[in-house]
């Protein structure tokens, strides 16, 4: 028989060699599950709030803005997560920080479906919910530093923006199931049960999929080089020591469109409820049918910014909600329709930033550090502005100035999209390894 040439063998018979498709099968799926235990809190806010948190005579939205202020607490852990797991990646491996993370998210999913109520346990019912999102809040800071780089560094030539999207396509696969099975009970139960024991049901969910989460990571490919394996471990810091301006150049990269992804990928729903008198059930429905619609373009908005650049994606995106934010919340009229055509219309403008988000982020600093100096920077704008997105729109609306909430985020975009202006295009240029 004739050999095969020498520089073919390595390339078909090497055990190691990375499989795209496996590579994005375990970053997906494991960040799918991550998401849905994320988000399920935010879909059923209004019926935690009923049940972990004391009622107020004198204001009805105590209870939810106390729910809201929850939900940001464990954006703030999402920083020290994305500093902690970033190191692990960068020291020790994208798969050991990715199958840590998938078992931290499965424990704290857990531990809110088992968090007692107000009524049988008083003040500990609350700091059990706080500790839990504390825990969920460390694994998805965590998560994004690990799997973005995951993503980017398992990406072929000239392809790192589609691999970039699928980490808002498993978002969104898991945001979207999260409110699926949230819309599934609240029509099939009654409005007892769902305060009783409904809306704990996804959550346990949540714990049981972080399993399989888990044992797809642990066969994939790691995508930390051999230099770097062999090199010096990266302090913890190193990425905010030497590389300060990258740093912030994360912040206002992110600032818009963390603000823009969370107030139309999970606080309008719950903005439709406060500011008229859209029924909870369509409200949930258009927000499934818009994340539907949101997951199918991430591909697109890839392909195009590998074809065309990712300024041009971003400016689209920032300048787009600078523009268009205020008309659009204002268009919100209390009919399911208006509620589905503006969350769609958000949708198509969002996908400028989360299709390329990751490959933007990983692009900007080198491989050794790359990890934690995205996992810090990112995670701490976003819990800065992004997690408190459903808080300021909730004390907007508790002061009786909703109008003012548009405009929050149309100024936030603006000042993003003067960033993207002077980001320099690096598409096509070779990421380090």
């Amino acid at each position: 028989m004739t050999e095969m040439p020498p520089q073919e063998a390595p390339a078909a018979k090497t055990p190691g060699t990375p499989r795209p498709v496996r590579q994005l099968l375990a970053a997906s799926v494991g960040n799918a599950v991550e998401w849905y235990d994320w988000y399920a809190y935010t879909f059923l806010a209004t019926y935690i709030a009923d049940q972990v948190f004391p009622k107020s005579s004198g204001n009805s939205l105590v209870p939810l803005l106390s729910t809201f202020a929850v939900f940001a607490v464990g954006f703030f852990m999402r920083p020290v997560g994305g500093l902690l797991m970033g190191a692990v990646a960068d020291r020790h491996g994208r798969r050991l920080a990715l199958t840590v993370t998938i078992l931290l998210m499965g424990g704290s999913s857990l531990l809110v479906g088992l968090t007692p109520t107000y009524a049988a346990a008083g003040i500990m019912a609350p700091v059990v919910l706080v500790l839990a999102r504390l825990l969920q809040g460390l694994s998805v800071g965590g998560e994004f530093a690990a799997s973005t780089t995951f993503l980017v560094e398992s990406a072929g030539p000239g392809r790192r923006g589609l691999f970039s999207s699928f980490q808002y396509v498993s978002t969104s696969i898991g945001q979207l199931a999260a409110s699926g099975i949230a819309a599934l009970l609240v029509s099939v139960l009654a409005q007892g049960q769902m305060d009783g024991w409904g809306w704990r049901v996804p959550f346990v969910v949540g714990a049981l999929l972080s399993l399989v989460g888990f044992w797809i990571r642990r066969g994939a490919h790691e995508t930390r080089s051999a230099e770097q394996q062999r090199g010096e471990r990266p302090g913890l810091f190193d990425a905010l020591r030497h590389h300060p301006r990258e740093s912030l150049l994360i912040c206002g990269i992110t600032a818009g469109g963390t603000i823009a992804y969370y107030t139309w990928t999970s606080y309008l729903p719950t903005y439709a409820e406060l500011n008229t008198d859209i029924d909870k059930a369509d409200a949930l429905l258009a927000g499934t049918l818009s994340l539907a619609f949101f997951t199918l373009l991430q591909p697109i908005g890839g392909l195009l910014s590998d074809r065309f650049g990712r300024k041009p994606s971003l400016l689209f995106s920032g300048i787009g909600f600078a523009v268009l934010s205020v008309p659009l919340l204002r268009a919100v009229n209390g009919s399911f329709l208006s509620l589905l055509l503006v969350q769609c219309a958000g949708m198509v403008l969002l996908t400028g930033f989360t299709s390329i988000s990751a490959a933007v982020n990983a692009e900007v600093f080198p491989a050794r550090v790359r990890a934690a100096g995205i996992g810090f920077p990112y995670s701490l704008t976003v819990a800065v502005f992004g997690g408190t997105a459903p808080y300021v729109g909730t004390l907007f609306k508790d002061l009786d100035r909703p109008g003012l909430f548009p405009w929050y985020v149309a100024v936030l975009c603006l000042v993003s999209s003067a960033v993207y202006l002077r980001l320099p295009e690096s598409a096509h240029k070779e990421l380090e390894r």
